[in-house]
């Protein structure tokens, strides 16, 4: 009997999923392209460098699907969300990555990652999008930096006592500016992701000395960082808090326009020994013998 035959007799009150692990990045970029705006990290982890530092799973019944990304790097363990909710709920169940990450997924996802996680300091973001034939330049006085920098971008993003730790090879592989003031590094604005195969970047870690905010440096660096990724990219998105109403304001001078909400945050596995897990993940490698895959039920989904 196949997942779907199953999932049949079933009836309504549950769903079972078949989970398999995604290796073939083809696959996994034709999954990502219809929400490539949303999806602008996960793609990026695609490039080869960094695409040995994760792992991927998709969770499947019928026309209902989901894939979660786990990835590692210099900022820590990230997790990614993308599909229905039952195939996610599915995908937590027996694969929910590691006991601490970043948790970015869809609005509608909340309610299925709180039964895994511990969601700290949750916050509903607004992406925007530019392309190439939508940006709108704000020329200023500013600098690409480098390596040489770090010290002086560690000690501007520590002002709110924020812990920064950047290195200048991380500098140096990203694309960051800045705006100099009275003689010191005033304000920044950088990459989260820039995936050249993909054709897509995410700008992030804009910030301005609290001194300094209202003369629109902010707006300069972000455009500096936007106008050199747009020479490879199809689209530069980012990520904006919608109470942050002056920022919202900037990147819409520039031509950036909100094209989705998603939800990140801090998240801690409520299974903190993973014992649980294990024991539901040995269940559905049972069950799901006969279709070489891990069927999970998910009651309601």
């Amino acid at each position: 009997m196949t997942v779907a035959e199953r999932r049949g007799a079933l009836g309504a009150a549950a769903v079972e999923y078949a989970v398999r692990p995604l290796r073939d990045r083809d696959r996994i970029r034709a999954m990502l392209q219809e929400r490539r705006p949303y999806a602008a990290y996960a793609l990026g982890q695609l490039d080869p460098a960094l695409f040995r530092q994760t792992e991927w799973w998709c969770a499947e019944s019928g026309d209902r699907s989901a894939l979660v990304l786990h990835s590692r790097g210099g900022l820590g363990n990230a997790t990614f969300a993308l599909g229905e909710s039952g195939a996610l709920d599915a995908l937590l169940q027996v694969h929910p990555g590691p006991r601490s990450t970043f948790f970015t997924c869809e609005v509608h996802h909340v309610d299925t990652v709180s039964r895994y996680f511990e969601l700290d300091h949750r916050q509903t973001m607004i992406r925007m999008q530019t392309t190439a034939e939508t940006f709108r330049p704000c020329e200023g006085d500013v600098r690409r930096l480098r390596h040489r920098d770090a010290r002086e971008i560690n000690h501007l993003y520590r002002t709110d006592g924020v812990p920064s730790f950047y290195t200048g090879r991380q500098i140096d592989e990203s694309i960051y500016y800045g705006a100099e003031r009275d003689g010191r590094l005033v304000a920044i604005a950088g990459t989260h992701v820039i995936s050249s195969s993909g054709g897509i970047a995410v700008v992030g870690n804009v910030y301005t000395h609290a001194a300094y905010r209202g003369r629109h440096l902010a707006q300069m660096t972000t455009s500096a960082v936007t106008a050199q990724l747009l020479e490879t990219c199809r689209e530069v998105v980012l990520s904006v808090d919608p109470a942050n109403t002056p920022a919202v304001r900037a990147y819409e001078r520039l031509g950036f326009a909100e094209v989705a909400r998603l939800v990140e945050g801090a998240a801690t596995r409520r299974d903190v020994s993973g014992f649980v897990t294990a024991a539901r993940r040995a269940v559905a490698r049972l069950r799901g013998r006969q279709v070489k895959a891990e069927v999970v039920r998910v009651r309601g989904a």
